[in-house]
């Protein structure tokens, strides 16, 4: 009989830990202060299930990022706690304040502040494509100097060794290999279906989208921009979900390259520690018959 294929597990790292996402499953697996992992798993409920219309291109995309930020910050609160820096969870009220803050944030620092500060620029050309051409490289050194300053942080280096954990982790189960140490500390800290990949593909393609946008106001500019991202970020999701079905060809390889070279600042080698953490939180959300049949591989 021929083998199911395997299906895209994807995964984010938190706390001391790594969250997974299976086909119907989502896990937390955190190592709690006493050395043991502890492991929270739950069904994956999405709103494109219940609406299959937003499975469709673009839409997909868009519904699949905000589900995804809410895992993450669900995710991300419950391992702080179950790591023992936290004493309560997060209600569905400070959830959603914290995905709103986290959004404004976003469109302050991402948007705001580069399409604002093109009237310095302005007084030397009035050139539409030159000033949204500028706006966009402003756009990409504020990525980049915000990702390098957070990667200088020491905790987050340890969240950093969990994300490589992540990704061998999920290099070694789409290899069809044993899920065990040994199997999976060989594999690479990069992958192409990376939320770093994802944003650095955002970054891009605005960049191209809102040099062609002309010259309004600013409140019209922001808006604009606004408006567009969930667009941008549906085009990047078929882009990132395409490029990790493909990444062994060569043109799309050399088209991720700049989200994999990006990742060198986001993920650490881990130790075998953290490693551990990560098995178990995809043997969480696979399907018993999946983790099976990788020992049977094996002997």
């Amino acid at each position: 009989m021929e083998k199911p294929e395997k299906f895209n597990v994807g995964g984010q790292a938190v706390i001391e830990g790594v969250m997974m996402r299976g086909r119907d499953k989502i896990a937390v697996a955190v190592r709690q202060s006493n050395g043991e992992i502890l492991v929270d798993v739950n069904p994956l409920c999405s709103i494109r299930k219940k609406y299959p219309v937003l499975k469709k291109p673009l839409l997909c995309g868009v519904v699949a990022l905000f589900e995804s930020l809410y895992d993450g910050i669900k995710a991300l609160a419950y391992s702080a706690q179950a790591a023992g820096e936290e004493e309560e969870q997060l209600t569905k009220r400070e959830m959603f304040m914290t995905i709103f803050s986290a959004l404004l944030l976003a469109i302050v620092l991402f948007i705001v502040i580069p399409t604002w500060s093109m009237r310095f620029l302005h007084r030397f050309t009035e050139d539409p494509l030159m000033l949204n051409l500028a706006e966009g490289v402003l756009r990409m050194a504020i990525f980049l100097a915000y990702i390098a300053a957070i990667s200088s942080v020491s905790d987050i280096q340890r969240v950093f060794q969990y994300h490589g954990a992540e990704h061998k982790t999920i290099y070694t189960y789409e290899a069809g290999l044993p899920l065990e140490v040994g199997n999976v500390r060989p594999f690479s800290t990069l992958h192409p279906r990376c939320g770093t990949n994802f944003l650095m593909i955002v970054m891009l393609i605005s960049m191209f989208i809102f040099t062609f946008l002309g010259w309004p106001s600013l409140v019209e500019r922001i808006l604009a921009r606004v408006l567009l991202m969930p667009v941008i970020a549906g085009v990047s999701y078929e882009i990132i979900r395409f490029a990790g079905c493909h990444a062994e060809n060569a043109f799309v390889h050399f088209c991720i390259m700049p989200g994999l070279f990006l990742q060198k600042l986001t993920t650490r080698e881990p130790d075998d520690s953290q490693i551990e953490v990560a098995i178990a939180s995809i043997k969480a959300v696979l399907p018993p018959e999946e983790i099976m049949e990788t020992r049977e591989t094996d002997a």
